[in-house]
């Protein structure tokens, strides 16, 4: 049997073809999200943290990868949108230890994909908006601040607790009271010459 070389093998087997159209696992550099939303076109796959700049700079180190998933489509209501899930271990600094662990992020987020401000309003509670620039998005930019939003505001990492326990047994006179800076203008200050 002759197998067409458009298709492509997998395994070498000529009756299992893989198709490369089923399924988009690059990550591309814009996407028209209206024309996807109404194909209901998917990305899925893993990127690594060291293509994620911003994301990169508030963790530990940029080792490591992050799997994703991008599905476009319209509800009832007619409202494009695109659900993002976000999976993987990301490095922190606990700010308790001052030691690097490992977070675990899991997100799962719907966005209401916006032409202009206006349309916020008619957003359903549960959407979060996502402004469009000339009908597009970059999926690397919206996976970016979605796991920076999602980033814990004081790290910490799991068994930290007992190194914040230590901290609140210190005897108050042992814990430094700042000096105030202005104590020293109070010498300076005339005596009052009230009652002369």
């Amino acid at each position: 049997m002759q197998v067409p070389r458009s298709t492509l093998l997998f395994d070498g087997n000529p009756h299992a073809a893989y198709h490369v159209w089923l399924m988009s696992a690059a990550l591309p550099e814009k996407v028209d999200a209206l024309r996807a939303a109404a194909t209901r076109r998917e990305y899925e796959g893993r990127v690594k943290l060291r293509q994620l700049p911003r994301l990169s700079q508030a963790l530990a180190n940029a080792d490591g990868d992050l799997g994703f998933r991008l599905g476009f489509g319209r509800d009832e209501l007619g409202i494009a949108y695109l659900d993002l899930e976000l999976a993987g271990d990301l490095p922190l600094v606990c700010q308790r230890t001052l030691e690097v662990f490992s977070w675990p992020l899991r997100l799962s987020q719907r966005l209401g994909l916006l032409k202009s401000e206006v349309e916020e309003a008619g957003l359903p509670a549960e959407y979060e908006p996502l402004l469009l620039v000339d009908g597009e998005i970059a999926p690397a930019d919206v996976i970016q601040d979605e796991a920076l939003l999602a980033l814990p505001l004081i790290p910490s990492s799991p068994g930290s607790e007992a190194h914040a326990e230590w901290f609140d047994d210190v005897p108050e006179e042992t814990q430094s009271v700042p000096d105030n800076p202005f104590a020293a203008l109070a010498g300076l200050k005339p005596q009052s010459t009230r009652g002369e």
